[in-house]
């Protein structure tokens, strides 16, 4: 027992992770709570599965072009600045939906707005945190800090929708994104305590011709690129959580919404709550592709069954399914990307990560108008199996790598430890 148990060295070790890790923890319970009041809140202005859908849409550009430009900041900036005043807009902006709210006819098209702006903040944000993640802990902690920090993201997947559905029941709209608003305010006061986060010194201005080397090196690393393209294709075909609302009407069960939303967060809490073998599996790019083809699996029967506890039941195991790719797609990441390209290459990251799931947003809303919540629900699961299997088939070098004899993770895994014999 005591070997599957998180490695919690790295919270031991380090303060700055310690801060980083409560500060996440707030504001990702915060924003689960818009997570689900927001496509609640449009469903009831319009009555339509493609209007909830949309918020995908809008999303979609802002984040592309503040992902990619985010990550050539993370690299040219202060790391801890960026991440601060990003946390910051974020919290101004989750104010701006509960004004909306509190409006006697609240209106719809501020609604996009603000959610094209999260966007937008979000993709300048998370290459920060992304790139920022190696300098607080050592290198042999990686996996360990992305366990802890995986954990993180569940304890508050779980808690905001679960509490967002009954505040909403309960207490309204209003309470939900009141609630969020708090969870920035705190946020930004433990991230005003981390240590500060300097560039290279030789690091470049933002620009298009470092954004493009960053795409170079990830395009010249297949076993790299097999990751981003296996979670935009498993996102892509396989993320219905716009559709919950109409999926929870179809089953009969509008009580399950909440557990719709934090299913998922159940199934990957209890993989990181026994996370203590990651450190020990070496061949990241087979596990990689074997949970994704699990996480469309258990979608395409989540869709499939009409017994809602079923479907929740296959909602966790795809949960559980992708915070195992999640892991081992960081571990590659974090132990062979050079801190030099690590922002830049984060924000490539940012499109596979987000963008997936935002145009799988209104894929599952556009399929749901025309066939029904079910349909896009299991359809979309069986096309995330074919296409995961496809591009495995298509790169050899994501199911051959091994992170003991890798060339970049044994360059990485020499500098960390010069480093640290030389302070």
């Amino acid at each position: 027992m005591r070997a599957l148990l998180p490695d919690l060295t790295p919270w031991r070790s380090s303060a700055d992770f310690r801060r980083m890790w409560l500060a996440g923890l707030v504001t990702v319970f915060g924003s689960f709570l818009t997570l689900v009041a927001l496509p609640v809140q449009l469903k009831e202005l319009t009555g339509s599965a493609l209007a909830v859908g949309a918020i995908g849409a809008v999303e979609l550009v802002p984040l592309i072009v503040f992902g990619l430009y985010g990550g050539a900041l993370a690299d040219a900036l202060d790391r801890r600045k960026l991440i601060l005043w990003t946390e910051a807009g974020l919290g101004v902006l989750s104010c701006l939906l509960l004004l909306n709210t509190v409006l006697p006819h609240p209106m719809v098209w501020p609604l996009y707005v603000v959610a094209a702006l999260v966007s937008a903040l979000t993709g300048l944000q998370r290459p920060a945190l992304q790139a920022i993640l190696p300098r607080v802990v050592a290198h042999d902690q990686l996996p360990a800090a992305t366990a802890l920090n995986s954990m993180r993201w569940q304890v508050g997947a779980i808690a905001g929708p679960s509490v967002a559905g009954m505040v909403i029941a309960f207490g309204g709209l209003t309470w939900a994104y009141a609630l969020d608003v708090g969870s920035y305010a705190i946020s930004v006061l433990l991230t005003l305590g981390l240590a500060a986060s300097p560039p290279s010194h030789d690091a470049e201005k933002p620009s298009l011709r470092g954004i493009l080397e960053g795409a170079r090196y990830a395009w010249g690393r297949k076993e790299l690129l097999g990751t981003y393209a296996v979670d935009l294709a498993a996102m892509f075909f396989a993320f219905p959580n716009a559709i919950f609302p109409f999926l929870a009407d179809d089953l009969g069960a509008p009580w399950a919404l909440g557990l719709m939303y934090s299913a998922a967060a159940v199934g990957s809490l209890l993989v990181s709550l026994t996370s203590g073998w990651v450190s020990r599996v070496h061949r990241h790019g087979r596990m990689v592709v074997g949970a994704a083809l699990g996480w469309g699996a258990a979608m395409a029967l989540a869709g499939w069954m009409g017994n809602v506890w079923l479907v929740l039941l296959m909602l966790a195991v795809a949960g559980a399914c992708d915070t195992v790719s999640g892991l081992f797609r960081s571990a590659m990441w974090d132990q062979t990307i050079p801190d030099g390209l690590r922002g830049r290459l984060a924000g490539i990251e940012v499109l596979s990560y987000s963008v997936g799931p935002q145009l799988g947003q209104v894929r599952s809303g556009g399929m749901a108008s025309l066939t029904g919540a079910r349909a896009s629900v299991w359809a979309g699961g069986l096309a995330c199996v074919a296409s995961v299997g496809l591009l495995a088939l298509a790169l050899p070098r994501l199911l051959s790598y091994d992170q003991r004899t890798d060339e970049h993770a044994v360059r990485m895994r020499r500098q960390r430890t010069g480093v640290a014999e030389a302070a």
